[in-house]
C-alpha cells in the first residue's frame, strides 16, 4: 500500500497560497500523489485531503467521504481525485454545519456553505466531469477547494463562538 503524506499544519505557509494549474494529468509523479493523497485520507481519517496539505502546491484533491471515528455519519463515496476543480454555480440557499481539517487537528468550526454546487474537474484519467454536489459531499468539494486558494475553514467561522474543540464536538452527540 502506498505510504501516508505528512499533514501540513496551520501556520505552514504553504497552505496560505494558491496552488498551481496542474498541466499535465497522466504524469506519473501526479497519479502516484494522487495514491498518496488517497492512502493519507484514508489512515487520518479524513473525507477529503488536498494537495497543499502535503506541501505539494497543486490544484488537486481528493473527496473521499465515508463513515469514520471523524465524521461517523459521513455518506459512503468512492475516493475520487479532482484536478484543476471549479466551482461554475452555487445554489442561493447557505447552510452553516460542523467542520474540521487535518491541517487543524483538534478543532472544529460552524462553517457557512452553499447547499448545492455545480462542479467541473479533470478526472486521473484525464475525463471532464461535470456534477451536480449537495449536502456534505458539496461541503467537502468547498472545504477542499478553500485549500487551493489559501483559505482555511477557520476564515469562513462567522464567529470565534462557533469554533470548539474536537472532544467537545463529539461530546455533544456529533460523533
Amino acid at each position: 500500500m502506498t505510504e501516508s503524506l505528512q499533514i501540513a499544519q496551520l501556520g505552514n505557509p504553504i497552505l496560505r497560497q494558491q496552488a498551481q494549474i496542474i498541466d499535465n494529468v497522466t504524469d506519473e509523479r501526479l497519479q502516484q500523489l494522487i495514491d498518496a493523497l488517497i492512502a493519507t485520507a484514508v489512515i487520518t481519517n479524513g473525507v477529503g485531503i488536498a494537495a497543499p496539505q502535503v506541501s505539494e502546491s497543486y490544484r488537486l484533491f481528493i473527496v473521499a467521504s465515508r463513515p469514520n471515528p471523524r465524521y461517523p455519519n459521513a455518506p459512503v463515496m468512492a475516493p475520487t481525485a479532482m484536478i484543476n476543480p471549479q466551482i461554475v454555480a452555487r445554489s442561493d440557499e447557505v447552510v452553516k454545519g460542523w467542520e474540521g481539517c487535518l491541517s487543524i487537528p483538534g478543532i472544529r468550526g460552524l462553517v457557512p456553505r452553499h447547499q448545492e454546487i455545480e462542479v467541473e474537474y479533470i478526472s486521473r484519467d484525464n475525463q471532464l466531469h461535470r456534477q451536480q454536489l449537495t449536502d456534505f459531499i458539496a461541503r467537502i468539494f468547498q472545504h477542499e477547494y478553500d485549500h487551493l486558494e489559501g483559505i482555511v475553514f477557520l476564515d469562513r467561522v462567522e464567529s470565534t463562538r462557533e469554533i470548539m474543540t474536537e472532544q467537545e464536538w463529539l461530546l455533544m452527540g456529533n460523533g
